[in-house]
């Protein structure tokens, strides 16, 4: 496994050794060993797997007395992945980034702790996969709006296409209103 840095503190891109053959692939995901050496050690709780079609957006989502790091990945399809830096005391506080993930380039992305997090579904339609650090709370869940202004996020959408969202993801909160983290 490959372990690449990225502007914002503590987010990893992982590029896992794929091993593909006449009959197919087979990677490895997840070894507790190799993510400590690279700087990450973590415990998960929970899997989680959703299937959404194109141009439907989760998030920006965040828990604030649970927060939960997590581990995503695409198995079908593709999809936009942003995180928001949500940690005061971080160097990257208020920022984003971006990045691709799909089944074609097998790239997986560690979203610490104190991140809001958020994907935009760029093919017909896409699995998302997420190991999580912490267990869902409904009551310490928020939402950071999608398309607050102050961050600027360049989703890759087509002129005169807006997402598909939840309720919830409707009434995100401005990053003004939006609990943050030390």
């Amino acid at each position: 496994m490959k372990f690449v840095g990225t502007p914002i503190s503590g987010v990893t891109v992982v590029e896992p050794q794929v091993f593909g053959d006449a009959r197919g692939f087979f990677m490895e995901t997840w070894q507790a060993r190799k993510f400590a050496d690279a700087g990450i050690d973590a415990v998960f709780v929970q899997d989680n797997h959703s299937r959404s079609r194109q141009w439907t957006l989760r998030g920006l989502h965040l828990q604030v007395a649970r927060p939960q790091g997590k581990l995503v990945r695409v198995s079908s399809g593709s999809v936009y992945d942003v995180v928001v830096d949500l940690r005061r005391s971080s160097a990257s506080f208020g920022a984003w980034w971006g990045i691709e993930l799909s089944a074609e380039n097998q790239r997986m992305l560690w979203v610490p702790p104190g991140l809001a997090h958020g994907m935009l579904v760029t093919s017909s339609s896409a699995d998302f996969l997420y190991k999580c650090t912490d267990y869902y709370s409904p009551a310490d869940e928020r939402t950071l709006a999608w398309n607050e202004s102050s961050l600027g996020i360049e989703w890759p959408l087509p002129a005169g296409v807006r997402p598909e969202l939840s309720p919830k993801d409707e009434r995100g909160k401005s990053l003004a209103d939006i609990e943050r983290f030390e």
